[in-house]
């Protein structure tokens, strides 16, 4: 990734994170003196669809905040959180709930499919998740979340 488009991403990452108030996770903050750094994120870019993905992955003590772009911008925000009233814990069913952006009905299926192996494997934590892509087609919503498994941080 070029160094301009990363520091577009840096900052992005950083007034998303002081508007929404999220915190560095205890683990996180416990490693203050160590090399590593407070907030632990991952980022990548790959084509899709011969279209220029890109992905943030980073984790905090109460969310999994993931931006997925193709237009180098946050766009739509969506909270996937797993719903504690299911009966199977084992598989528990996830409620999307779009916070900034348009509300429609392939956002919250977009959200669902990628967000809700993030969750099972980070032990059904939420995840906070923004959308901005210029191909929702069901071959790119796979190879998306090849690309956001390859940026894990949970």
């Amino acid at each position: 990734m070029c160094e301009i488009q990363r520091g577009k991403v840096e900052k992005l990452k950083l007034r998303t994170i002081s508007m929404l108030n999220l915190q560095p996770s205890i683990k996180d903050r416990k490693k203050t003196m160590s090399t590593q750094p407070l907030i632990r994120s991952k980022q990548t870019e790959k084509s899709i669809n011969g279209i220029s993905t890109q992905v943030v992955c980073t984790e905090f003590s109460n969310y999994i905040f993931i931006v997925l772009t193709q237009y180098g911008k946050i766009g739509t925000l969506v909270s996937v959180t797993p719903d504690s009233r299911s009966g199977d814990i084992s598989t528990p069913m996830f409620t999307t709930k779009v916070l900034l952006g348009k509300e429609e009905a392939l956002t919250h299926v977009c959200a669902k499919n990628l967000a809700t192996f993030v969750s099972q494997e980070a032990g059904n934590r939420p995840v906070l998740l923004g959308l901005a892509l210029k191909d929702s087609s069901i071959e790119a919503i796979k190879a998306m979340k090849d690309v956001i498994k390859s940026c894990q941080v949970w």
